[in-house]
């Protein structure tokens, strides 16, 4: 009887474990990113193609990794140029913010609904800069600003805003990131 007793009592336990697991591993009914793009004003385009030999993203297990994309629109154009030159810190933001929803566009397209996102890990941020240019935390806001903006608390990250001397086709940034997901 004590040894059923016991068994009873582990089992109960282990079972309300997995309950408040299944539980934290889906999102809140009031948590809904597409929403708050809405409120944003923003629609996302049709995710950008690779321009070479690679994916837009993999995933593993419950982590996606997205390639980098810069500031493409969606006619094709892009913003291009380098920051400390011929491009201001604020055009640079507006070119993150621009990357940010290609990215989020990438995502929806993977994942069918951005409620999957369970938070955003990291992001890499690369900005075309001038040797002495000093502020790319300051353009790269302009992605991490967004992804609170739409996934609020699960928005904030780690990150790196690093200078380059150049990148593909001009552009003024391209930003890469990596995100944990709902299962």
């Amino acid at each position: 009887m004590r040894n059923t007793h016991k068994l009873l009592v582990l089992l109960f336990g282990i079972s309300s474990i997995l309950a408040c697991c299944n539980q934290k591993d889906q999102p809140e009914a009031e948590y809904d990113p597409e929403a708050r793009l809405k409120e944003l004003n923003i629609i996302l385009p049709d995710p950008p193609q690779p321009v070479a030999n690679y994916v837009n993203g993999v995933q593993a297990g419950n982590l996606i990794f997205l390639a980098g994309k810069g500031p493409r629109y969606a006619d094709g154009t892009e913003i291009t140029g380098k920051l400390g030159q011929d491009v201001s810190i604020e055009q640079g933001y507006e070119g993150a913010r621009l990357t940010a929803i290609n990215q989020l566009a990438v995502l929806k397209a993977m994942l069918g609904d951005l409620k999957r996102v369970k938070r955003i890990v990291k992001v890499l941020g690369m900005v075309n800069s001038d040797p002495n240019f000093i502020d790319q935390p300051k353009v790269i806001n302009g992605f991490s600003d967004l992804m609170v903006e739409v996934f609020g608390e699960r928005g904030k990250h780690a990150r790196a805003a690093v200078g380059m001397a150049s990148l593909p086709r001009g552009e003024a940034v391209e930003i890469e990131l990596i995100v944990e997901v709902y299962e």
